[in-house]
C-alpha cells in the first residue's frame, strides 16, 4: 500500500513537514509512536520517524524530518502528489499521559516535532505546561507557533542569540526545576548529549524525567538489536521497550558511542548520493 504526499514544506534549515495519507496509523497512532518507512521497495533503507501529529478523520499522519543523511535527503526531495511505498507503524511504547501537574516539556532543534504531540497531550489532560525549545540558531527554531499554542509558559533560546534568549535549553530548565514548588514531571527530547545535560539538570531537584531516544533501528521489532541501549544496567531495545525511557536511568555516554558507528558511511552515502555517483549511496 503506498502512502500519498498530501502536503510538503520546509519549515526550517534543512527540516521538512509533510502530511502523508496513512489512514490505519492515524486511527491507531498515540503520542510518542513512530513509524518506519522506506522509500521504494526495491532499494531504499528503512529509516524512523516520530508521528508529529494525525487526523483520522481525514487518515493522515504528520512527518517532521532533518535532511542529515542519504534517505532524508531523498525523502526531502519527494513533492506534493508523490508517494511514499512502504509506512509501518504505529511502533513503540506510547507516553503515558497523566495529570502530573506540571511539567516541563524541552525540546531541542527537531526534537520539538516528536516533543509536540505529547505536550498537547499533557495539556488536554489538564497539566500546567511549561515548554523550553532550543536550537542552534533562529533558522532551525521550528514549531514555536505550535507550542505557543498550548503552552502556560514558553521560554525559546538558542546558542547564538539569534532568537529569543542566548542560551542552552540547560539553563532555563534549572531555574524552572529551583521555582518552588518544583515541575512534578519533565520530558526531554532532542539530541543526545542535549538530553543527558538536561537530566543531569533535573536529577539534584528530583524531577522525574523522561527522554525519547533516537537511535540506529532497522526492523522496529527488537529482533535485529540495533536499537540496544542501556537502561538502569539493563540491555532495552528502543523500538519495542522505548522509545521513551526514565533519563536518569539512561547510559548516555554508551548510547553516543554506538550512534557513532555508522557516522562515517552515513556521511558516505550522503555525498555520493548528492554526486549521484550510485543509488544506494555506497561505493563497491
Amino acid at each position: 500500500m503506498s502512502h500519498r504526499i498530501v502536503r510538503k514544506r520546509q519549515i526550517g534549515e534543512d527540516v521538512f513537514w509533510a502530511e502523508v495519507e496513512a489512514p490505519l496509523i492515524a486511527a491507531a497512532r498515540r503520542p510518542g509512536q513512530f513509524i518506519i518507512l522506506s522509500i521504494d521497495s526495491d532499494y531504499s533503507e528503512r529509516i524512523p520517524l516520530t508521528i508529529a501529529g494525525a487526523d483520522a478523520g481525514k487518515g493522515t499522519i504528520e512527518l517532521i524530518w532533518q535532511r542529515v543523511g542519504k534517505t532524508t535527503a531523498e525523502l526531502a526531495a519527494l513533492n506534493e502528489g508523490d508517494e511514499i511505498d512502504n509506512i509501518a507503524g504505529p511502533l513503540g511504547t506510547p507516553t503515558h499521559i497523566d495529570r502530573f501537574g506540571v511539567v516541563v516539556c524541552v525540546g531541542g532543534g527537531i526534537g520539538n516535532a516528536p516533543l509536540l504531540p505529547i505536550a498537547m497531550a499533557l495539556k488536554q489532560m489538564g497539566n500546567r505546561v511549561i515548554s523550553i525549545l532550543g536550537a542552534r540558531d533562529k533558522s532551525r527554531m521550528i514549531l514555536e507557533d505550535r507550542f505557543a499554542e498550548i503552552s502556560d509558559e514558553l521560554i525559546v533560546c538558542t546558542d547564538d542569540g539569534s532568537h529569543g534568549r542566548k542560551a542552552l535549553v540547560t539553563e532555563p530548565l534549572k531555574e524552572v526545576c529551583s521555582r518552588d514548588p518544583t515541575p512534578d514531571h519533565a520530558f526531554v527530547i532532542g539530541p543526545t548529549p542535549m538530553m543527558k545535560f538536561c537530566c543531569e539538570a533535573t536529577r539534584p531537584f528530583g524531577v522525574p524525567t523522561q527522554v525519547s531516544l533516537n537511535t540506529i533501528m532497522i526492523d522496529g521489532t527488537g529482533m535485529c538489536g540495533g536499537c540496544r541501549v542501556e537502561v538502569g544496567g539493563k540491555a532495552k531495545f528502543v523500538c519495542v521497550d522505548g522509545p521513551e525511557f526514565d533519563g536518569h536511568q539512561v547510559n548516555f555516554d554508551l548510547m553516543i558511542k554506538r550512534l557513532g558507528a555508522y557516522k562515517k558511511l552515513e556521511q558516505q552515502a550522503y555525498e555520493d548520493y548528492k554526486q549521484h555517483k550510485c543509488r544506494i549511496g555506497l561505493h563497491g
